[in-house]
C-alpha cells in the first residue's frame, strides 16, 4: 500500500523531471513547437513575407484611390455591377434620369444622381447599361464632355450599335463617338447580369492596369 508521503515523492519526481525535460528542450513543449512552426514557415519560403502570395491569398485591402465607377440606367446589370465595383474599391454610382427607377434604387440603397453633371472625373468609368433607352444620346453625349478616364456602353457586338446613330442626331463628332468602348469587359462567354457584370468589371481593372486579362501572364 502507498502512503500520501509516497505519493508526493512521486509527484516531485515528476515535476523536477518534467522541469528537466524543459531545461534540456530550451523553452519546454510549446517552444519546440513554436520552433517547428518558425522552421515550417522557412521550409515554405517565408510566405508571410511574399507580396505576391498575399495577392494570391486575398489578403491585400482593395485599393482606395478616388476610383469612381457610374453606371447609368438602373439594369440588374447594374445593381450587380455596382455591388462588386464597391468591393474593388470603386466609389459606385447610378446614373437613373427616370424619377420612379431612381426611388426605388436609392431605397435599395444606391447612390442615385438624376444625370452626369460634375460627377465624372479622371479616375470615373461610365458604363452605360441599356442601349434601348431614349436617354441613351444625352447621358453618352455628357460623359464625352466630361474628363471620365473611360466611356463604355453594353451591347452585342452582332447587332447595329444604336449609339452612334443616337449620338450623331446631338452633333457629336464622330471621333468623339469612338470613344464609345463597344462591347465591354473581358470575353467570358457571360449571359446572365452577374456574370455580365462580373465581365465588365475585370475588363475596367484590366485596362487600368494596362494588362489584357485572360490566362496569360507574360
Amino acid at each position: 500500500m502507498t502512503s500520501e508521503h509516497d505519493h508526493g515523492q512521486a509527484h516531485d519526481q515528476h515535476a523536477q523531471g518534467a522541469e528537466r525535460g524543459r531545461d534540456h528542450h530550451g523553452h519546454g513543449h510549446h517552444g519546440h513547437n513554436h520552433d517547428a512552426h518558425e522552421h515550417g514557415d522557412r521550409e515554405h519560403g517565408g510566405h508571410e513575407h511574399d507580396a505576391a502570395c498575399e495577392v494570391a491569398h486575398g489578403t491585400v485591402p482593395a485599393l482606395v484611390d478616388g476610383r469612381m465607377l457610374v453606371a447609368v440606367f438602373a439594369t440588374p446589370v447594374a445593381q450587380y455591377l455596382l455591388r462588386y465595383a464597391a468591393d474593388a474599391g470603386y466609389h459606385p454610382v447610378l446614373i437613373e434620369p427616370d424619377t420612379q427607377l431612381a426611388k426605388e434604387a436609392d431605397e435599395a440603397g444606391f447612390d442615385v444622381r438624376p444625370g452626369m453633371g460634375s460627377v465624372p472625373d479622371a479616375g470615373t468609368d461610365v458604363v452605360v447599361t441599356d442601349h434601348h433607352r431614349e436617354e441613351l444620346g444625352v447621358m453618352l453625349r455628357d460623359a464625352l464632355a466630361s474628363p471620365a478616364r473611360w466611356v463604355g456602353i453594353m451591347g452585342s457586338p452582332r447587332a447595329e450599335p444604336a449609339h452612334v446613330q443616337a449620338l450623331a442626331l446631338l452633333g457629336v463628332e464622330p471621333g468623339e463617338v469612338a470613344r464609345v468602348h463597344r462591347p465591354i469587359g473581358l470575353n467570358i462567354g457571360s449571359k446572365t447580369p452577374p456574370e455580365i457584370a462580373i465581365a465588365t468589371l475585370a475588363g475596367l481593372i484590366a485596362d487600368r492596369n494596362q494588362r489584357p486579362g485572360g490566362f496569360r501572364f507574360d
